[in-house]
Order: structure tokens, then sequence, then C-alpha cells
């Protein structure tokens, strides 16, 4: 998530000094000098807070925190104030500012109010969003979680999928939730109120693939681990498949976690099932091809599982996202999910899935998070992800390369 700030003070020194102390807490500093300058960057799409000095020429605090008010009731602007100031900071507040610092203040005061104001102004955006969806009906963008360009890319595909009224093949490393992904491509298809049936493929017949099949109708059918599935019923299943080019019978998704291109060169999958299903496949990225989608996922897993026990959901800290961010997650969503639920059930400092890992495997994930943060924010301009955390090029390139990054991936 970018952590932005409009920093606004007219005093160069004063905005220099407090611009590094956000950036190296870990901030996107945007910095202007006066009302005027800021303005522009004040509006209801803003994804981030604003800090501002209260006293300035020309349109002061005042100002800017009646502006940011009118451009988005829900935007927090943080106000800086002098010795004197405090009546006028307490006004303030009751005019709408989140918070207010007496100047000079400590960096670490100052990250601590703006941390808070981040958090209030993501969960803000976030419940937009979510609103959004819920109106608009797209089931794709109500249930395939995550901000990153992959997680964009896999609701475009499941779309895509949906429309296309092909056989599809959904495909995921283990524990990548491939049978949701086939759940939210029927609920964006036509098929939509017809019935959803999920069948494990280890040991299906042809007699109950033909009553499945049936029992489905106008729906669909999702077959799990379709290279399980037995020779003799994976022919019936063409041939089902074949009457219902037709507008006969369901409709096929397939998911696999196996290369099915190498079981159909061995033999162990019908060739001609194989090539039905590659005419729309849906992949699912694992988690640590987008692990700033991990925050956003734990948050709802987290929300989810409170809400199923009855508890209030627990503070997600910074730390607990770092925590989080240091992990490959070889379990992908599912591992995630249950980390989640043990958070929410106070499980979470007992049951830490690197307990068994040293530090240097630590740090290194944790090494690896940052790289991969600092290419997104720089949409893989690796230039400025190098000057972002502050490296030399050559440094840089080669961490890159320890850890198998490419620039090209984030753009």
């Amino acid at each position: 998530m970018i952590r932005r700030v409009l920093l606004v003070d007219d005093d160069a020194a004063v905005r220099d000094a407090l611009c590094q102390t956000l950036e190296l807490a870990g901030m996107e500093a945007i910095a202007a000098g006066s009302f005027i300058e800021a303005k522009d960057h004040i509006s209801v799409a803003f994804a981030g807070v604003i800090v501002s000095d209260l006293r300035m020429p020309g349109r002061d605090g005042f100002h800017l925190l009646d502006h940011a008010r009118a451009a988005d009731p829900d935007l927090p602007v943080i106000l800086l104030t002098g010795e004197g100031d405090i009546p006028m900071a307490v006004r303030a507040m009751a005019a709408g500012a989140f918070d207010f610092l007496e100047k000079p203040c400590a960096p670490g005061d100052l990250t601590a109010v703006i941390e808070r104001a981040l958090r209030t102004r993501a969960l803000v955006l976030e419940n937009r969003r979510l609103k959004v969806q819920l109106e608009t009906g797209d089931a794709a963008a109500r249930l395939v979680f995550g901000n990153s360009a992959l997680a964009e890319g896999l609701r475009s595909t499941v779309r895509a999928a949906a429309r296309a009224g092909t056989e599809v093949l959904v495909s995921g490393a283990p524990g990548t939730g491939i049978s949701k992904i086939a759940e939210v491509v029927h609920l964006c298809s036509p098929r939509a109120k017809g019935p959803f049936e999920k069948r494990a493929s280890a040991g299906l017949s042809r007699d109950m693939l033909d009553e499945i099949w049936r029992a489905c109708g106008p729906g669909t059918l999702f077959l799990d681990d379709i290279g399980a599935l037995p020779m003799d019923t994976q022919l019936a299943l063409v041939d089902a498949l074949d009457r219902a080019q037709g507008g006969v019978g369901a409709r096929l998704i397939a998911g696999s976690t196996q290369d099915l291109g190498a079981m159909a060169d061995k033999g162990r999958l019908s060739a001609e099932l194989f090539y039905r299903l590659q005419v729309m496949s849906v992949r699912i990225p694992s988690l640590s091809e987008r692990p700033e989608d991990i925050p956003v996922l734990f948050r709802h897993y987290v929300a989810q599982a409170s809400e199923q026990a009855g508890l209030r959901p627990p503070e997600i800290t910074p730390d607990v996202v770092a925590e989080l961010m240091a992990q490959d997650w070889p379990g992908n969503a599912r591992a995630l999910m249950s980390a989640a639920m043990r958070f929410a059930l106070g499980l979470h400092e007992a049951e830490r899935p690197d307990a068994g890992m040293g530090l240097v495997e630590q740090m290194a994930q944790v090494e690896r998070s940052l790289l991969t943060e600092a290419l997104r924010r720089a949409q893989g301009q690796a230039s400025a992800a190098a000057a972002a955390l502050r490296l030399p090029r050559k440094t840089f390139y080669d961490k890159l390369a320890k850890y198998g990054l490419k620039p090209d991936a984030f753009r």
C-alpha cells in the first residue's frame, strides 16, 4: 500500500526536515510550500493524508482544512501548531481536523499520528471500494481480493472466462483457492442463477458423471484435480461436452495444480480433453508473486474470522504486517487464512509460521519484501526504486539478481 503524505509548510527548512523524517519512515512525501501548491493534490481520490502548518502567509491551515473537508469529509488533516497556537488548534479539531501536534515535535510522535491517520484513510477507501463493488454486482470485484496488478489481471481474466462460455481450466499452486475462483467464474457468467456443483475428480465413474451432468442442467460443473479423473470417465466427459455444444447440459470448469500438458504427453490425460480446457485458462498467481496483496487478504480473513467467532477484530499493527510480508507463504491463501484465524483468536504469538526459521532466512525474506515493495511503488523503474532505498545501482541490481526479481514485472 502506498503511504502517501501531502506535507504543507511555508518554511523550506522545516519542510525538508519533515520530508526526510517521513521518507525514513517509509512514507511518500509530497511537499508543498503553500495552499496554492497543495490544492491540486486534494481530492476525494487522494489515497493519503495531509499534514499542514497552521500559520502560513495568505491562505492558512484553516483554509486548507475547509477545502479538504469540502473535497472529502473523511480525508484526514493533521495540523502543526506553534507554541501559542494551541487554542486555534483546538478550534481546528472542532472543525474536523484529524489531530494536531505542537512544533517542534519528535519524529516518533509525528509518524505515530500519521500512521494512525493512514490506517483510517485506508479503511475508508476500502469500504468505499467494497460498496461500489456491491452496488455493481461484480462478483470478481467482490470476491477476488488484492490491489496488485496481478490481482487486477486475475479479475479481468475471470470476467473474460465467464463471458467466453467455453470450458475453463483454473490452475495454480496448492492453496491458491482454485475452487473459489471457479465459483467466481460461474457467478460472473450468464449461468449464475443455475446450480454450481463441485466434485472431486478422483474415483468419479462414468455413471456418476452422467448423473451429475444432468443435475447441473443450465448451471456449472466444477471438477477439482481434473488430472485424477479416470481415463474412461475422461472420454465420457468429452462426449458430454460434445453434446453440450448444442446448448444442452452443464458448463465445465476444471481445476488443477498439476502440469496437464505433461500429463497429456504421457497419456495420463485425454489429449482432446486437455486441448478443450486450454481454450480458456485462468492461472491464479501465488502470494510470493504478489506480496503487496498479503496485508489486504490478511485483513479480510481476520475480519471474517472475527465475525464468525463473535469477536472484535484485533488491531493489525505495522509490526504484524512486516512479519507477514517477511514470509514466503508456500501454502498461499489457505495458509494465510489459517494464520488470520489464529490471529483473530489471540493465538498469533503461539504459532508463528516463521518459528522454525533462522535469523538469516528471516532477514532475507524481509529484504526481498522491501525490494519488491520499492519496485512496485516505482512502477518498475529500477533507478527510482534504488534511490528510494538509498542503495547504489550496482548493489540494487545485485540484490535483484539474488532474489530473481525483474523490474519489468512491476510495470
